[in-house]
């Protein structure tokens, strides 16, 4: 199957974890791709490991030269940008809301929020408002529904992305133009690992005991996997969703159901 023959997808916060699993499987099926991220090694070595169809760009995308550097890096190779998967995130750092600090709020912000803005923004402008045709991926979190304690910065933003994902899928819809937002749960990758290795630190128990609190709430009992999330969010950026917009949609074992 090549859902994404002729498509040109962009891929933030694609150096670990769920973003270079998206970019090997979009270049599976037939996509050129554009991997960013501020680790321009990493994002090079996956780009080399794809091949020809696949470009690496450093990029902070909390900076709008950076992320007109990064579209220009499609357009100009490519001409076109069709999916636009903004998946770069950074957790911030533990603390209360009475400890917290404008510095850990405003960046948590930036990266989590305020980046996925700048590079819609700058995707619709280029090439998918002219051409009447794309789609935008958000990627949340089960924080973004229910809140998690000592997360609020965390929390606050990735909520803000659910958000984010409606109004742009209202005014981007009259252009042909879809927008949905991925909501994973536990995700087994180094940035969850480095969280489980954290708080059971502090609270003086073993990463399997943290583990098993984590799901013991979970209908499924098990954390998601990154192919488990990228599947999912292909789906939503093929034409097997072409009528699916302004969507937060849960790949979490059962954590939040809603409906």
């Amino acid at each position: 199957m090549a859902r994404f023959t002729d498509k040109v997808a962009i891929i933030t916060g694609a150096s670990t974890g769920l973003g270079p699993v998206m970019a090997r499987m979009l270049a599976a099926e037939g996509a050129k791709v554009v991997l960013a991220a501020r680790r321009i090694e990493l994002v090079a070595a996956v780009a080399a490991e794809i091949g020809v169809n696949a470009v690496a760009v450093r990029a902070d995308v909390t900076q709008e030269e950076d992320v007109a550097e990064m579209v220009e890096a499609a357009m100009g190779r490519w001409g076109q940008v069709d999916i636009m998967m903004n998946n770069a995130a950074a957790p911030g750092i533990d603390k209360y809301v009475w400890e917290q600090t404008l510095e850990n709020w405003n960046s948590t912000i930036a990266i989590d929020v305020t980046a996925a803005m700048l590079c819609s923004r700058e995707v619709l402008r280029r090439s998918m408002i002219e051409r009447q045709t794309g789609v935008i991926i958000n990627f949340s979190s089960g924080a973004g529904w229910k809140g998690m304690p000592r997360k609020s910065h965390y929390s606050v933003a990735k909520s803000g992305l659910r958000v984010l994902t409606k109004v742009i899928a209202m005014e981007a819809g009259q252009y042909g133009i879809r927008c949905n937002c991925v909501v994973p749960g536990i995700i087994d990758t180094e940035l969850m690992q480095n969280y489980v290795r954290r708080v059971a630190a502090e609270q003086a128990i073993s990463e399997q005991e943290m583990m098993d609190k984590l799901m013991a709430h979970l209908p499924l009992k098990r954390a998601s996997s990154p192919e488990d999330v990228a599947r999912f969010a292909l789906f939503l950026a093929s034409d097997d969703a072409r009528t699916i917009t302004g969507q937060s949609m849960n790949v979490d074992a059962g954590d939040v159901m809603v409906g």
